[in-house]
């Protein structure tokens, strides 16, 4: 991850013949930088690994032993709690847990009950799945719980030029993670099995926990936590209610064409090693590379068009799939997979920042919060309801539906990209204008 190097300026007046001000050794500037973001790193590394396993590697372990594809769609709600956090987020501001300083109490507070939760799921291999699954959403909703905390911190003792590393080592934490709690602990899940892989990731979220416990949050703060207020969230929330409906259609159409892939794979034969691989490093792997990729692409080709180009990418990869399912292809399969996760990829940066745009207001935090968590909650019924279709009709007739739809979805999204921009742009005419009159 690049880090800044200070360059401290010599003083007032200082010429061939002063002395220097010394500078502080670069590999000294990183390291205090290092030190600085790890304990986000770390938390994020948890935040990867647990839904990793949680919602990523249990649906796939479990369908590979065959459980019908309606029951794998059931643990999809394992990801609820994601897109409900604006519902609680208010206690997170106003309540001060004891012990520890406001934000690391429900840090800690969340990331231990997250602990526990993990341990009692590692002896629940041979439980019915109302009970894994009621265990494993209680540990997501630790997991948001976490998350959401952890975004309030920043907020109020990261200053806004050191925001951007810290969002940097987020991403590598959450895609290492990522990488661990599906690639690692899937694709060698016959040497570990469920109880032990399931105690690697509790006792993983211990041993993150540690490093944040030793912020400085009281010295750091720069003001007050935020007060929560429902009512006004809820209020907002009917206000961007058209983008959520944009968002929500899109995050679900996506989902739809590309997430159940790795199912599909499975029932093509691909082993379950090979698509925890797929899943748990090429995906993330993928999603790093795009994410340095896509910003400078969408400056040179423009948002609108680059999320167009990903988008045709995302619905080819869809019909190649459409081609593996109906001949039997394992290995076109696979081709279309990593299709899809590279031009998916493509899509997460110009996606993100008009939600970013979206968000401008009085309250921008609120804001993000309502268009990810509300339109992640409007996919639910498709993620859910997903592979239950599939197993209806046939991962043919599947994918042939999913196409069109994925489309339809990128063209509104695009749509209203567009004319945001647009508005944009002339809104930023209109100020020219008044600034030129007035001169």
């Amino acid at each position: 991850m690049p880090v800044p190097v200070p360059v401290r300026a010599e003083p007032h007046g200082a010429g061939p013949g002063s002395i220097p001000e010394a500078r502080p050794a670069p590999l000294r500037a990183r390291l205090v930088l290092a030190r600085q973001l790890a304990p986000f790193f770390c938390l994020y590394i948890t935040f990867g690994t647990t839904l990793g396993w949680l919602s990523g590697g249990a649906p796939l372990i479990l369908r590979a032993r065959g459980i019908d594809l309606a029951e794998v769609g059931l643990l999809q709600l394992i990801n609820l709690p994601i897109g409900l956090t604006f519902l609680w987020a208010g206690l997170v501001d106003r309540i001060r847990l004891p012990l520890l300083s406001h934000r690391l109490g429900w840090i800690a507070a969340a990331q231990a009950a997250t602990v526990a939760l993990l341990v009692a799921l590692s002896f629940g291999e041979g439980w019915p799945l109302p009970a894994l699954l009621a265990v494993a959403v209680a540990c997501a909703v630790c997991v948001a719980t976490m998350d959401i905390a952890l975004e309030a911190l920043v907020v109020e003792t990261v200053p806004g030029a050191r925001r951007a590393y810290t969002a940097s080592a987020k991403l590598c934490g959450a895609s290492l993670g990522g990488i661990l709690g599906v690639g690692v602990l899937v694709g060698d899940y016959d040497a570990f099995g469920w109880r032990a892989a399931t105690l690697c990731v509790a006792g993983l979220d211990a041993l993150c926990l540690l490093p944040m416990l030793a912020y400085p949050e009281a010295r750091l703060r720069r003001g007050p936590p935020a007060s929560g207020a429902r009512t006004a969230d809820l209020r907002r929330l009917r206000a961007l209610m058209p983008v959520v409906l944009v968002l929500g259609a899109y995050f679900a159409a996506a989902y739809v064409l590309s997430g159940s892939n790795t199912l599909a794979l499975l029932d093509l034969g691909v082993p379950l090693s090979e698509v925890g691989f797929l899943t748990g490093s090429v995906l993330p792997a993928a999603n790093l590379v795009m994410a340095l990729v896509a910003g400078g692409l969408a400056v040179r080709f423009g948002t609108v068009r680059l999320i167009a180009v990903s988008g045709l990418g995302v619905a080819a990869s869809g019909a190649l799939m459409l081609a593996a399912c109906a001949w039997g292809l394992p290995r076109l399969g696979v081709a279309a997979t990593v299709l899809g996760m590279v031009c998916g990829g493509g899509l997460g940066v110009p996606v993100f920042n008009m939600i970013y745009r979206w968000a401008q207001g009085p309250r921008p935090a609120t804001d993000y919060a309502i268009l990810f968590g509300a339109a992640f909650f409007a996919a639910m019924p498709l993620r859910v309801g997903s592979p239950a279709l599939a197993g209806a009709i046939g991962w043919p007739g599947y994918f042939a539906l999913a196409i069109p739809l994925y489309a339809a979805s990128v063209a509104w999204l695009a749509r209203a990209i567009a004319r945001t921009l647009a508005a944009d742009r002339a809104a930023e005419r209109a100020g020219d204008r008044a600034t030129g009159a007035a001169s």
